[in-house]
This record gives structure tokens, sequence and C-alpha cells, in this order.
């Protein structure tokens, strides 16, 4: 029977199962596969090493992961049949992963990826947004709420 709401399926802290290490690494908790590789470790920084480096990559691997990351940024392009809902979705993800490396990136900047990315049957809708808001505040969420979604 749960208790105080809770929900006797779901854990009450969050499970290591080898993805998004830097978000984990805050909250901490493993799953038993990812257990046994840090069993022998004898301190928590030894524990904390061995995931790092594993998960995470050493300095050259982040370097890699982030050239790759940006390159990805940079050639994001909306997908022929794409929604806009799924472009902006895979967007985050990248965006998120950028940020997972203390990748700084500006809202500016997003935005401004985003409008020179869509598809150009929606120049119309790019056209009125550059005409009508202010790019250098705009948010990204503002912008959602400007682009026809549906």
């Amino acid at each position: 029977m749960a208790s105080a709401g809770f929900s006797s399926s779901q854990p009450l802290i969050p499970i290591f199962n080898g993805e998004k290490y830097k978000w984990w690494s805050i909250k901490q908790a493993v799953h038993e596969s990812i257990f046994s590789r840090i069993a022998a470790a004898t301190t928590s920084n030894g524990t904390w090493s061995i995931l790092q480096k594993e998960y995470q990559g050493d300095s050259k691997v982040i370097v890699v992961k982030l050239q790759s990351l940006r390159r990805d940024f940079e050639t994001l392009m909306m997908k022929n049949g794409e929604s806009i809902v799924d472009f902006l979705s895979r967007t985050r993800t990248i965006i998120d992963q950028l940020l997972s490396y203390s990748e700084q990136i500006s809202d500016e900047i997003i935005v401004a990826k985003v409008l020179q990315s869509l598809m150009t049957k929606f120049d119309h809708v790019v056209a009125a947004i550059e005409e009508c808001k202010d790019l250098s505040v705009l948010s990204v969420d503002k912008l959602k709420g400007s682009l026809p979604i549906s």
C-alpha cells in the first residue's frame, strides 16, 4: 500500500542508469548494473572519479563532445514534414546537452537559430516575428508562443 501520496512503483531518489551523468551527479543513487563498476572504490572521491571518467569523459572527451554538439547546433535545420513541436524538441535536446557541459548559449542565439532554421513555408511567420518583436530580448518560451504549433 502506498502512503502519503507516494507511489510504490517509483523510486524516491533518481537511479543512475548510465545516461545524463551531469544531471544525476547532483541527485545520486545508482542502478545495480552501475553499482558493480564502483563497488571496489574505497572513497567517495574514487567513486565519483570512476563514474565521471566513464560517463562524462576526461577533458579531451568533453572537448570532442562539445565540438560535436556545437556542430549539431550550427547545422540544425527543420526537416521536411517535421512539426514545429518536434523541431523545437530536437533543438531543446541539443541545447540541454550543451548546457550540461557548461556551454554558455543565450536566448538571443537560440531564437536566431530557430528562426533561420524553420522551413521556407514559415517565412511569413518569421518575417512577422522579426518585425513585431525585439529579437535581442525575446525568450525562447515567448518565441514558442509566437509560432504556429498546430
